[in-house]
């Protein structure tokens, strides 16, 4: 069962935010023509977001309409990129992560969310190189996405140590933005197949008592059958 974080997680981690955070205009100081154009491109950008969790093909509209007034506008690609990796467009969504980062070579999310898209065409390498170069960034507000995602690449292609070491690096973030649930599942994933069964039974266990009766509950009780008493 392959588990990932939520969608709405994701909007909730990066979108809102930025409803109450002023953009930096790119225009020119007295280019009166420029400066409109980056006030309606943020504009409609808030009014993408706005539209997010009700009606997602007016948001992708809002998006376009920042974007095309401002092709400079990171935020408004990266909500492209949203859209389209939600609507499993993943060389598009790429592409526009791509166009973000290239406008902001500091944008960690932008970074993260390419990495998941990565991991969804089976790319995990890159996906790695992805979420490092995320967590590169001091000012990344949410590290712990980019380290949950890059332990899970670790673990996918056999590297447990190293998985290991992502993952309770994530789990030391507060306010965690990755279910505790959900992290300590993949964390008991690696401590089974690195043999650490004491650490991965205590892991396993936590995820029943934080997801009672959910699917990460599930998927823990499972492993913990294939544990020695």
């Amino acid at each position: 069962m392959t588990l990932t974080v939520s969608a709405d997680l994701i909007i909730r981690a990066r979108f809102y935010p930025l409803l109450v955070l002023a953009l930096v205009l790119a225009g020119l100081p007295g280019c009166a023509t420029s400066e409109e154009s980056v006030q309606k491109s943020k504009g409609y950008y808030q009014e993408g977001v706005a539209s997010l969790d009700h009606d997602q093909q007016k948001a992708f509209v809002s998006f376009q309409k920042a974007v095309k007034l401002d092709p400079s506008n990171k935020e408004a690609r990266y909500g492209l990129g949203h859209i389209l990796a939600l609507q499993g467009k993943l060389p598009q969504a790429e592409e526009e992560f791509r166009t973000a980062i290239k406008l902001d070579e500091n944008y960690s999310e932008a970074y993260t969310y390419l990495g998941q898209v990565l991991e969804k065409q089976d790319r995990w390498l890159e996906a790695v190189a992805a979420f490092r170069q995320a967590l590169t960034n001091p000012m990344y507000a949410t590290p712990d996405l980019a380290r949950f995602h890059l332990g899970r690449s670790l673990a996918h292609e056999g590297d447990y140590q190293g998985a290991m070491e992502a993952l309770e690096d994530a789990l030391v973030v507060n306010p965690p933005n990755v279910p505790p649930a959900l992290l300590h599942l993949e964390l008991g994933r690696v401590y089974y197949k690195l043999g650490y069964e004491r650490r991965a039974r205590e892991a396993l266990t936590k995820v029943t008592t934080l997801d009672k009766g959910g699917e990460y509950a599930a998927a823990a009780k499972e492993l913990l059958t294939r544990l020695k008493p």
